[in-house]
């Protein structure tokens, strides 16, 4: 444990003696508004062990996939603020979706921002029967033929869906969009072929592309990626006017939450993510990024205005 946060644990103890010894006091609900089997929901899992030994109490995860990650995020919101509901807090349902849907839940107002846990870029993946083996020879092919091909999203307004239509809108291509629940059967419809592209992190395409089950086309980051180092990025792929979108994610809490209560959690996130940073960016990709609370406020309400922009930009509407 850092001094940082053996300090911050030791002030909240010598304010009020008595929090250490009543939160946590049982088992926290950890709601993750995707597929089991996501990256979400993995990145989730390998934090899980570590966030119940530090916090002295059993994290549950519950998935609530749905809407882009907005029905679980309602949930959250609507959750007493007492320390036991946190939520995964996505890009999609805290920037994205405020600009696509009328939600019943305001990403700002209603939630108290815990920590960042990372970031991750997303692959451009093909199925290997389409005629395109570089990012070029898709955009050719898709001009050539408008609306013939496909592409998979794990929902409305995730970082899959605007990653897509960024890019649709940036090569003037045709390519239609058909909505999932979630990531995983996105992916597993892409491998069998029902639909013909997909933008998404490397830890749900990686072993597939490494199979041949599907095709790397360009990675959405600055340099190439190590679980993928063969595949280039857009820029190198000769598409350096296309912004890639980059996804997010953290934890939150209900507004109203007791700040002791948001800094307990937020002392026992940074811990576990720095125990488990290895293995979330050798395994999965992910940029890790532990923040303080109000870092990680001053982030969101900075992507909001920024994801609207993009929006407006590639006319993404609600399917």
């Amino acid at each position: 444990m850092s001094k940082w946060i053996a300090l911050v644990l030791g002030l909240l103890t010598f304010a009020n003696p008595s929090f250490a010894q009543t939160y946590p006091s049982k088992p926290i609900r950890w709601i993750v508004p995707f597929t089991a089997g996501s990256t979400s929901d993995t990145v989730c899992r390998i934090l899980q062990p570590e966030l119940s030994r530090l916090l002295g109490q059993f994290v549950v995860i519950e998935n609530r996939p749905g809407a882009g990650g907005s029905l679980g995020t309602t949930e959250g919101a609507k959750a007493a603020p007492d320390g036991y509901t946190v939520t995964y807090a996505s890009s999609s349902a805290f920037a994205t979706n405020v600009h696509l849907m009328r939600l019943a839940y305001r990403p700002v107002e209603d939630f108290a921002p815990v920590s960042m846990i990372g970031a991750t870029p997303y692959v451009l993946v093909a199925h290997p029967s389409v005629e395109a083996n570089t990012v070029r020879e898709l955009i050719a092919f898709a001009k050539a033929q408008p609306g013939k091909l496909s592409y998979a999203s794990p929902g409305n307004g995730t970082g899959s869906h605007l990653s897509m239509e960024s890019f649709k809108a940036t090569t003037k291509t045709d390519i239609k969009h058909i909505p999932y629940k979630g990531s995983s059967p996105a992916v597993v419809d892409l491998v069998a072929g029902h639909v013909q592209l997909l933008f998404e992190p490397v830890a749900s395409v990686g072993p597939h592309v490494k199979s041949g089950k599907l095709k790397a086309l360009a990675v959405g980051s600055d340099k190439r990626i190590a679980k993928l180092p063969e595949v280039p990025t857009f820029s190198e792929a000769g598409i350096e006017e296309f912004e890639p979108v980059l996804g997010w994610f953290g934890a939150a809490v209900p507004s109203g939450t007791p700040p002791e209560i948001v800094a307990t959690l937020n002392a026992a996130f940074v811990t576990a993510l720095d125990t488990v940073r290895a293995r979330l960016t050798d395994e999965l990709g992910i940029i890790v990024r532990p923040t303080a609370p109000e870092k990680f406020g001053e982030f969101i309400r900075s992507e909001i205005p920024r994801f609207g922009k993009i929006i407006a930009v590639s006319g993404i509407k609600v399917d």
